[in-house]
């Protein structure tokens, strides 16, 4: 993963063809900020956060299976303690655990990217 607070460059990648797609105020934020991993202000899930950069995206969801497991989601973060963060096809945000993963199984945590990345503790 990045170092955190890093504002990285962005290229062109299988990130594009990625299906949810990554809302664009989710890639404002990290232009604008960089990476997050830190707490959100109130004690509601997720409580811990890991915001991926944008070329780790691609790998990470290769890697837990999530089409396979949990169809019409695509992850961008993770808890720190086996759930990751992902959006839905309307941007919304749910935790998914990687043990049991399934589209049943997900949590809604924040209905946009905006409204979740403003209980970040900076």
């Amino acid at each position: 993963m990045s170092a955190i607070g890093q504002k990285p460059t962005f290229k062109n990648n299988e990130l594009d063809n990625m299906l949810p797609l990554i809302p664009s105020s989710y890639y404002d934020y990290i232009q604008e900020n960089g990476l997050f991993e830190g707490f959100t202000v109130d004690e509601a899930r997720p409580g811990y956060i890991i915001l991926w950069a944008k070329d780790e995206i691609p790998g990470g969801n290769s890697d837990i299976e999530i089409e396979t497991y949990a169809p019409g989601f695509v992850a961008f973060a993770g808890d720190g303690g086996g759930e990751v963060l992902a959006f839905d096809e309307q941007g919304a945000i749910y935790m998914l655990p990687l043990i049991g993963m399934a589209p049943e199984a997900a949590v809604l945590i924040a209905d946009d990217f905006q409204s979740f990345a403003s209980r970040f503790v900076r």
